[in-house]
């Protein structure tokens, strides 16, 4: 099993990395821009200004090389670099990291490694705001961490419930917050007799078809232990 460290600048620590390296874990990590950086992409900047200039589209190039901090770290590390030219000028970016040139191209593990990690705090951010995993102000740590636990199931239910049962629906792309107001909370008359419990829906639910369709799409679903 592969595991990957992915932060941004603030994680970029010589301390951090060196522990990874000695316990087989890869990283990349945001860098910091400085001068030295920027001098070390200045030709990748200069093609990105003319690619610009010659098409009007934000235009990249991505340079990898070895680097090292005069003091900070400990050994030369492997660095990428995004010249990126935009309507407003420069915007250079790096990232340092572990895994080879082999495994991730310069592009790659720039925009489709790196990158990705936005969309991963967007789901951070989504289950806190959406399902209150900030709800964490109990007096004692394992209430708070109870909360968080349950907090991280409805994530992961409904998280499910979105990738499985919505698909192909308008709420294929949800937020957890809206498909838990459309689609989940529903009046209801509840009456219990001696053999049943019935549950009456309302009847004005505007996502009766959608609720029944998602329904019998769960249930055709095998069985999982």
């Amino acid at each position: 099993m592969t595991i990957i460290l992915r932060g941004d600048s603030g994680f970029a620590r010589d301390q951090t990395m060196a522990w990874c390296e000695d316990n087989k874990i890869h990283y990349v990590l945001g860098l910091a821009k400085n001068p030295r950086l920027t001098a070390a992409i200045q030709e990748e900047l200069a093609r990105a200004k003319a690619g610009f200039e010659q098409t009007g589209q934000a235009t990249r190039v991505f340079k990898d090389f070895r680097y090292r901090t005069r003091d900070s770290w400990t050994c030369q590390r492997r660095v990428v670099g995004k010249a990126e030219h935009l309507k407003d000028g420069a915007n250079p970016r790096f990232v340092v990291t572990s895994l080879p040139a082999r495994q991730y191209d310069a592009r790659a593990l720039y925009e489709d490694l790196y990158c990705a990690r936005g969309e991963m705090e967007n789901r951070i951010k989504e289950q806190q705001l959406c399902l209150f995993a900030d709800r964490t102000s109990t007096a004692t740590m394992r209430g708070n961490q109870i909360r968080l636990w349950f907090s991280s199931t409805a994530y992961t239910l409904v998280a499910a419930l979105r990738r499985l049962g919505l698909a192909g629906t308008k709420l294929a792309r949800a937020r957890c917050d809206t498909i838990r107001l459309k689609l989940l909370k529903i009046g209801a008359a509840i009456r219990v007799s001696v053999r049943r419990i019935w549950i009456s829906m309302a009847s004005s639910f505007p996502l009766q078809e959608m609720f029944v369709d998602v329904l019998r799409r769960l249930e055709s679903l095998p069985l999982r232990c």
